[in-house]
C-alpha cells in the first residue's frame, strides 16, 4: 500500500463512463418500484417519468458543469463545500455516502433473496457474505477492473430491457399473446381514462418516480478518475433522455398495454408480465436472472461511489484521513473496506431486526437521493454567480436554460420533499432526514472547522494514468 498522499488513476474509459450512466439507474427502482408508481398514477405515471426525467437531466447538466471544469473524486460534496459552505459539503458528501451504504445494504439482502429462488435450503447469509467480499474485492482492483465489470453488467441488464419491450411489441403487433384479457395500446386510456386517480394520484407517484432515477448521480463521481472528463462527462450526461424515453417510458407504456394498469401486480415485478404474455412458463427464471446481474451491478456501483466520496471528504478534512489511503494501483482501498465492513454489519442488523427495517431504509434512500440533488443545483446557481461574464462564456460544458431551468429544478426538488409528509408509508422519510441532518450539523460543529491536510490541495493534483506509477514519497 501507499501512502495517502498518492493520487486516484485515471482508469475509466468513454465506453465505462457512459455504460456506467446508462446502467445507473436500472436496478430495483424499475423492476420492482415502477409497480408501485404506476398503481398511484395509472398510465399517467408515464408523463411523471418524463417530468421527472427533465428534472434530473437538469440536475445532471448542472453537475456535469462543474465536472468538466473542476474533475475530482469529492464531485459534488466538493462543489457544496467550495461554493455553499463547508457545513453544506459535510452533510452533503456525508449523507450521499450513508445513503449508498443503506442502499447498498437493501441490494445485497435482495440478492440473497434472489438466489434463495434456486437455492431455497441456502442460508441467505452465505449468498449476502458472497456478494459483498466478491464484489468488494474487485473494486480492490484497479479502477479499470471496476470499470470493465460495470460496463459488462450494465450492458446486460440494457440488453434485457431491450428484449423486454421487443416481446411487449411482439405480443401487441403479432398477437402471440395467450389469456383471454384484453391487449393493446388503448389500455393505456381505457380504463379509467389516462389520469384515473386525478391529480392528486399523478403528483404523488413522483415520490416513487424520483426514487427511481436515484444514482444516475455517479457520473460526477467518476469525473476524478475519466481519463478525458472534458469528453466522457457529457457524452454520458447527453444520453439520458434517450435513456428515460427507452427505459422507463417505452416499457411502461408496452407492459401497461398488455394489461390494464390496475391489473399489474405491486407486489411483484410488472415485468414477469411481459413473459407471461408470451406464454413463457419460465418467466420467474428468466427475471430471477436480470435482477439478480441488476443487483450486483447497483453493489459495485455503490461501492465504488461510496469509497470515492469518502475519500474526497478525506482530502478535506471532512473525513479520517486513514480514508486518504490508496493502494498501488490508485484505489482507495481503506474506503472500500471500511464500505464492506458496514455492509456486513449492516446485514447483521437486518437480520435482528423486524422486516420493517426495509422502509426506514427506502425513506432515507428517498429523502438523501432528492436532497443532494437539491445541494448540486444549489451549489452550480453559487457557482455561476461567482462567475464574471468572460468565465461563463468560457465554461466548455455549461448547463441550459440558464437561470430559469435551474430555478423551476430547484423549485421541484422542494416539491418533491415536501409530497413526502403527505403519504404514511414515505412521511418517515421526512422525520429520519430531518434527524439525520441535525445529527451530522451537530458533529460538525462538536469536531470544530474541518481542515483539509496541507498536503491536500484541492483541484491541484491531477489524477494520474493506469500506466503511471504512484510516487509513495510524496509529502
Amino acid at each position: 500500500m501507499t501512502t495517502d498522499t498518492a493520487t486516484l488513476s485515471r482508469g475509466l474509459k468513454s465506453r465505462h463512463i457512459r455504460f456506467i450512466a446508462l446502467g445507473s439507474a436500472i436496478g430495483t427502482g424499475l423492476f420492482y418500484g415502477s409497480s408501485e408508481s404506476i398503481k398511484a398514477a395509472g398510465p399517467a405515471v408515464l408523463l411523471a417519468y418524463l417530468i421527472g426525467g427533465a428534472a434530473v437531466f437538469l440536475v445532471l447538466r448542472s453537475l456535469g458543469e462543474m465536472a468538466v471544469s473542476n474533475p475530482c473524486a469529492g464531485s459534488f460534496g466538493e462543489y457544496a463545500t467550495k461554493y455553499l459552505g463547508p457545513l453544506a459539503g459535510f452533510a452533503t458528501g456525508w449523507t450521499y455516502a450513508f445513503e449508498l451504504v443503506i442502499v447498498c445494504l437493501a441490494d445485497v439482502t435482495a440478492f440473497g433473496v434472489y438466489m434463495g429462488f434456486w437455492f431455497p435450503d441456502v442460508p441467505r447469509w452465505i449468498w449476502v457474505l458472497a456478494v459483498v467480499v466478491i464484489v468488494g474485492a474487485m473494486n480492490l482492483f484497479s479502477v479499470k477492473v471496476f470499470g470493465e465489470l460495470e460496463f459488462w453488467l450494465s450492458l446486460v441488464k440494457i440488453v434485457a430491457i431491450i428484449a423486454m419491450i421487443i416481446a411487449g411489441v411482439a405480443i401487441l403487433v403479432l398477437g402471440l399473446h395467450s389469456g383471454g384479457g384484453h391487449v393493446g395500446v388503448s389500455n393505456l386510456w381505457s380504463n379509467g381514462g389516462f389520469f384515473p386517480n386525478g391529480a392528486q394520484g399523478f403528483i404523488m407517484s413522483f415520490a416513487v418516480v424520483m426514487f427511481a432515477f436515484g444514482g444516475t448521480e455517479i457520473i460526477g463521481v467518476t469525473a476524478g478518475e475519466a481519463q478525458d472528463p472534458e469528453k466522457t462527462i457529457p457524452s454520458a450526461v447527453d444520453t439520458i433522455p434517450l435513456r428515460i424515453v427507452l427505459f422507463y417510458v417505452l416499457t411502461l407504456a408496452v407492459i401497461m398495454s398488455l394489461n390494464p394498469w390496475q391489473h399489474v401486480d405491486a407486489a411483484g415485478s410488472p415485468f414477469v408480465q411481459i413473459f407471461v404474455g408470451l406464454g413463457v412458463k419460465s418467466a420467474a427464471t428468466v427475471l430471477n436472472v436480470v435482477v439478480i446481474i441488476a443487483a450486483l451491478s447497483a453493489i459495485n456501483s455503490d461501492i465504488f461511489a461510496a469509497g470515492r466520496i469518502m475519500y474526497g471528504m478525506a482530502e478535506r478534512g471532512q473525513a479520517p484521513a486513514v480514508m486518504r489511503r490508496l493502494s498501488r494501483s490508485g484505489v482507495p482501498w481503506m474506503t472500500v473496506v471500511i464500505m464492506m465492513g458496514a455492509l456486513l454489519f449492516g446485514v447483521l442488523l437486518n437480520y435482528l431486526m423486524p422486516e420493517n427495517v426495509f422502509l426506514v431504509i427506502a425513506s432515507i434512500a428517498t429523502f438523501a437521493t432528492v436532497w443532494v440533488w437539491l445541494m448540486i443545483l444549489l451549489a452550480q446557481v453559487a457557482a455561476r454567480r461567482k462567475m464574471s461574464p468572460q468565465e461563463r462564456a468560457a465554461l466548455k460544458y455549461p448547463a441550459p436554460f440558464w437561470p430559469y431551468g435551474q430555478v423551476v429544478a430547484i423549485a421541484f426538488m422542494i416539491g418533491v420533499l415536501f409530497l413526502l409528509a403527505f403519504s404514511d408509508s414515505t412521511r418517515v422519510a421526512l422525520i429520519v432526514g430531518a434527524v439525520w441532518l441535525a445529527l451530522i450539523s451537530g458533529v460538525y460543529y462538536l469536531r470544530g472547522r474541518p481542515r483539509p491536510p496541507r498536503s491536500s490541495d484541492l483541484g491541484e493534483h491531477p489524477a494520474r494514468t493506469e500506466a503511471q506509477p504512484v510516487s509513495a514519497a510524496q509529502g
